[in-house]
């Protein structure tokens, strides 16, 4: 049996993290062994007193800024080696709006990789600078916009991942038609359309219907780029 891919998160949080027990994809890769996430309490081996995380920022200004002592005590007391070693030993993320962006293309690579993840969530100003320079092995955002905190940007990043997980899904087949797929050149995924065929005038595109595979394969694809070419281009919005 393989050894299931390890992804911790540190968080002030752990039990806001229990969604992703409810998260069929990740569920299903947990129970057939292939994953296996955990939350962990950055607070549990703070060296400092009453368990204090952060502190006031050298220089003055607002908000409050996690302790970079404190960050080690959690990885060296949970892992039993030093930060350094364990960088060489897991990939060790800081998630930070400054960060280079999440993307579909990320998560196909570390689904592939499954190298052992170490999660950073901040909260309130953020992480002393060291963490980002000395701990964390690289930096990651999900967009360009701020969070309370870490743990939904956490959550999100490991569903995405997982899902890509071989029987996360209870149809691997999903994968392959879906946005940002290969299938699709990268773009969006065509409209989708169930029963009834018609409901307060609304109606179900005929070609749907014909029986004709390759007429609704290549109605699918006109879907698909023209959904694509609706999209905003980011670097001008």
């Amino acid at each position: 049996m393989s050894i299931p891919w390890s992804i911790d998160v540190f968080t002030l949080f752990p039990h806001w993290l229990s969604w992703l027990e409810e998260v069929r994809p990740i569920r299903n890769a947990t129970e057939d062994g292939l994953l296996d996430v955990r939350a962990l309490d950055l607070r549990e081996h703070s060296p400092l007193k009453h368990r204090q995380v952060d502190d006031t920022p050298y220089g003055g200004g607002a908000g409050m800024v996690l302790r970079v002592d404190v960050v080690a005590a959690a990885l060296e007391g949970h892992y039993g080696t030093s930060v350094e070693q364990l960088r060489e030993r897991r990939r060790v993320v800081l998630l930070t709006p400054a960060g280079p962006q999440f993307d579909d293309a990320m998560a196909n690579r570390w689904a592939e990789e499954q190298q052992p993840t170490t999660i950073l969530c901040g909260r309130y100003e953020g992480f002393d600078h060291r963490v980002h320079e000395h701990v964390a092995t690289e930096e990651v955002s999900i967009g360009p916009y701020v969070l309370s905190g870490g743990e939904t940007a956490a959550m999100t990043i490991i569903d995405t991942v997982a899902r890509k997980l071989p029987g996360a899904l209870g149809n691997h087949e999903s994968l392959v038609d879906e946005t940002f797929s290969d299938a699709l050149d990268g773009g969006s995924e065509y409209p989708h359309y169930t029963r009834p065929a018609e409901f307060r005038g609304w109606t179900v595109p005929e070609i749907l219907s014909s029986g004709n595979h390759a007429a609704i394969a290549a109605w699918r694809r006109e879907q698909s780029q023209r959904r694509t070419a609706a999209q905003p281009d980011p670097e001008t919005t």
